[in-house]
């Protein structure tokens, strides 16, 4: 007995959720706690390196298992011209029509939905890891450094390395905005999102300054040649973890990143006594 695990995530053209890849997972978890012998077929465009439905020889499985997502389409029709000697089963799916020739196709539906009472997704009882929550923010043009500016070779090597980290990333923006949804409109909102991730990593100045106000770590990089205001601001504020311009590499950026992250004492280390902008200021006025 081998069973062959697929899915939405499985096809070429398909779509990889983050339910249907831990349904896939939590399917492949139990049949081999069960002692059976188990393969998973992922999209190329997901994984290039993993087995892909077209290398999955049907003589080698004696069961196909499909898990999540709706049975419908012509891919799922595919699946069972694919795979015609085995026995089909699939579990934890939406039945639209189980009259269609996808759904039709199955030897067995333990369906979620559309067939008899609602089950749980497949996905509420999987097994995750957690990775570190990480906030991107990147500067833009910023055309008054001139000369100066190296903004796309930075971004080019910052966003090629972030890609490959173990990671959850988001794109956040400082600019605020009352009618667009995906931006704060008032950075009370925005000091509350930022503090509730677990490092920050940016090339922008108040990247750097308001998430170190908020109690998280900061991998700086500054994209100016040289040194512009995100090192001064580090510096301000003594903050270490920042890359000049000129050093950014995958090196630098796993060093500063596993720094972050660890357990070493990362708060900032502004020497005390000096007198702030806001004191002086008042200074002046009250003159």
């Amino acid at each position: 007995m081998r069973v062959l695990v697929t899915g939405w995530p499985s096809f070429l053209h398909g779509e990889a959720t983050a339910g249907d890849v831990l349904s896939m997972r939590r399917v492949g978890d139990a049949l081999v706690s069960a002692g059976i012998a188990v393969d998973t077929a992922w999209s190329p465009a997901l994984f290039p390196e993993a087995l892909h439905l077209d290398s999955a020889d049907p003589a080698h499985y004696t069961h196909v298992v499909f898990a999540c997502g709706p049975v419908h389409g012509e891919q799922v029709e595919w699946l069972h011209r694919r795979y015609p000697t085995c026995r089909r089963i699939a579990v934890g799916v939406s039945v639209i029509d189980p009259r269609n020739a996808a759904a039709a196709g199955f030897h067995r539906i333990l369906a979620r939905d559309g067939l008899g009472e609602p089950q749980p997704d497949l996905s509420y009882g999987a097994y995750t890891e957690p990775v570190p929550a990480a906030a991107i923010m990147l500067a833009p043009g910023q055309h008054e450094y001139g000369g100066r500016r190296r903004h796309e070779q930075v971004h080019k090597t910052l966003l090629n390395w972030v890609t490959d980290l173990d990671c959850a990333r988001v794109n956040l923006d400082t600019r605020l905005d009352t009618a667009d949804w995906r931006h704060c409109a008032s950075p009370d909102q925005f000091s509350s999102l930022v503090a509730r991730f677990d490092v920050v990593v940016t090339t922008r100045m108040h990247g750097l300054v308001l998430a170190l106000r908020s109690g998280v770590p900061v991998l700086a990089v500054d994209p100016v040649a040289g040194g512009g205001k995100v090192t001064a601001q580090a510096n301000a504020l003594g903050w270490p973890a920042v890359i000049p311009a000129e050093e950014v590499c995958p090196e630098m950026l796993d060093h500063w990143w596993s720094w972050c992250l660890s357990d070493k004492p990362w708060r900032c280390t502004s020497p005390g006594g000096r007198g702030t902008l806001v004191a002086e200021l008042l200074g002046e006025v009250l003159r």
